[in-house]
């Protein structure tokens, strides 16, 4: 009787991270209720504090459910193996991450564009713990892909740029999710595919790490240091 409790216990928490998922998503933290969770959920509303301590730790679970999903849904390698060469790795990559971005049933993101317009603050620890990993992984392979003659400062910037890319297509992604009246993508760029998008930013980022790479080679064939340029000043 006990382990039959025990399974339905797990089954009310289970639908309860769901359905706040979706709500969190829709809503935001702050219009978010206990009752509209439990009643999508199923369950009576003292349920959130009897199972999650609170709408707050109810809020971060949900995310990290979330994202827990999404990871198992679509694997960060991409599904490319760890023997291949770094720009098949860096596809498998970039390409992950985008069916994470359109997978409908993920509501990570969603989650977290709410949270950026309305701030709890409460994801900011999770978010970096989880996230952190996946970013070390990121900052190896280009760290690999620009060779051994880069600095760490030129690894960020690389592994920065790589990520804006890949933040920036979102609205070309999940136009189709949105209602009408929201901003859509220009046209040639409205039907590009998850791949044909991922295949962009892997050439774009390639392109853009042979040349450093070519840069470090020559400055250090010169002896000499390349030198940021220097904006011209504003005549008064």
């Amino acid at each position: 009787m006990k382990k039959k409790l025990r399974k339905d216990a797990q089954a009310t928490r289970g639908r309860l991270l769901a359905a706040a998922a979706e709500v969190f998503a829709a809503k935001g933290y702050w219009e978010a209720t206990h009752a509209e969770i439990c009643e999508r959920a199923g369950t009576n509303t003292a349920s959130v504090n009897y199972h999650f301590g609170s709408k707050e730790n109810l809020y971060v679970e949900a995310w990290q459910h979330s994202h827990d999903e999404s990871m198992r849904a679509h694997p960060p390698d991409g599904g490319v193996s760890p023997e291949a060469a770094p720009e098949e790795r860096l596809y498998g990559r970039i390409l992950a991450f985008m069916h994470r971005i359109t997978d409908p049933d993920n509501h990570e993101i969603e989650i977290v564009h709410k949270e950026m317009a309305n701030p709890t603050g409460l994801l900011m620890g999770a978010m970096q713990r989880t996230i952190e990993s996946e970013r070390q992984c990121t900052l190896a392979l280009v760290r690999e892909l620009l060779g051994a003659k880069a600095s760490e400062r030129a690894v960020c910037l690389c592994e920065m740029s790589l990520m804006s890319q890949c933040f920036g297509p979102m609205l070309h992604l999940r136009h189709r999710k949105m209602p009408p009246g929201m901003p859509r993508p220009p046209a040639p760029l409205a039907e590009l595919s998850v791949e044909q998008l991922a295949d962009h930013i892997v050439q774009f980022t390639l392109a853009g790490i042979r040349g450093i790479r070519e840069n470090l080679k020559n400055a250090k064939a010169s002896g000499t240091r390349r030198q940021p340029r220097k904006t011209a000043s504003r005549r008064e």
